[in-house]
């Protein structure tokens, strides 16, 4: 498929990537429904870890099976599947080639205590796993906020690193979270731009982050955002606000669907997600926990309301 203008002038952002790094996001730009639009739609499964089987799986059991999140991802046009390396190794020969993939990097869990051990994630899966299963980029998470954020972030800009030099791209899931973040801050306006933009400067060439709320945690934050003018007061405008973050629109920004919703909400934040400028949405429980059908139609909607 040759490139259309859309994923030219994405491409042509990454002014310092390698022909492999550029070739393999031009891969997930131009698979799926949304192939050539320059918007994406990722189907993300490391819940398993995050919290636990029963919790993931146990009111749509066909989850419980990886193939069934890999045929969904394929069925749904989705542009990539991301899954730690477990789920990835299971269907890697019966789906390979069939759709991009991206290996999760690093994982929690909901056994871990908070009390005396801050936000962190293990590290769960290598380049080599990687490149042994054919995948177009690797995703890591970080805590900014957490204690352990200065560590994410080296073993984060490492692997970046690594990754580069096979020419594998990357996905930064930033989570704002730890002693330094309120719950109402893990969403807040500025708190979502900031965490975006740390990951651009990482060297993300994909940023994974939450739909903002018009909470300002940072009093220093709201004075700039007030000063300035910067209007906040729609999720479409919050949207636009991220984006801006993340070098003015030059980085592909993809927000997560979050707890399971109605399909209503969903569509919802898909617009705002579109008409604010942001790249797509990563979406797993708010697809895999529904039946097979109800998924399937409600992505389908979702790809219908990006390809507007």
């Amino acid at each position: 498929m040759a490139l259309t203008p859309q994923v030219r002038k994405i491409i042509d952002c990454y002014e310092n990537e390698n022909a492999g790094v550029k070739g393999n996001l031009v891969r997930m730009l131009n698979t799926g429904a949304l192939a050539g639009t320059g918007k994406m739609v990722i189907l993300p499964v490391d819940q398993g870890f995050e919290h636990g089987p029963a919790r993931s799986f146990a009111v749509n059991p066909a989850g419980y099976d990886p193939h069934y999140h890999y045929q969904l991802a394929i069925d749904s046009g989705c542009n990539a599947y991301a899954a730690p390396l477990g789920p990835l190794q299971a269907g890697a020969d019966t789906f390979a080639g069939q759709i991009p993939t991206i290996l999760k990097f690093n994982s929690s869990n909901s056994l871990a205590s908070t009390e005396n051990q801050d936000c962190d994630q293990a590290i769960t899966g290598s380049i080599q796993d990687a490149l042994e299963l054919g995948c177009s980029a690797v995703g890591f998470t970080i805590y900014p906020g957490s204690d352990n954020q200065f560590e994410m972030m080296e073993e984060v800009r490492d692997m970046i690193r690594e990754a580069k030099d096979v020419g594998l791209a990357s996905v930064v899931w930033s989570y704002a979270r730890g002693e330094g973040v309120t719950k109402d801050g893990e969403t807040a306006m500025d708190v979502i731009a900031y965490a975006a933009h740390m990951a651009c400067l990482l060297g993300a060439h994909i940023i994974k982050v939450k739909l903002p709320t018009d909470h300002i945690m940072q009093k220093e934050a709201k004075k700039v955002f007030d000063e300035n003018g910067i209007d906040i007061s729609t999720q479409t405008a919050r949207v636009k606000e991220v984006v801006r973050s993340c070098f003015n629109g030059r980085r592909i920004v993809v927000f997560s669907g979050g707890a399971t919703k109605g399909a209503d909400a969903v569509y919802d934040d898909a617009v705002a997600i579109r008409d604010g400028g942001g790249n797509g949405s990563i979406i797993g429980r708010n697809s895999f926990q529904r039946k097979r059908d109800d998924a399937l139609s409600m992505l389908d909607k979702i790809m219908d309301i990006y390809k507007a």
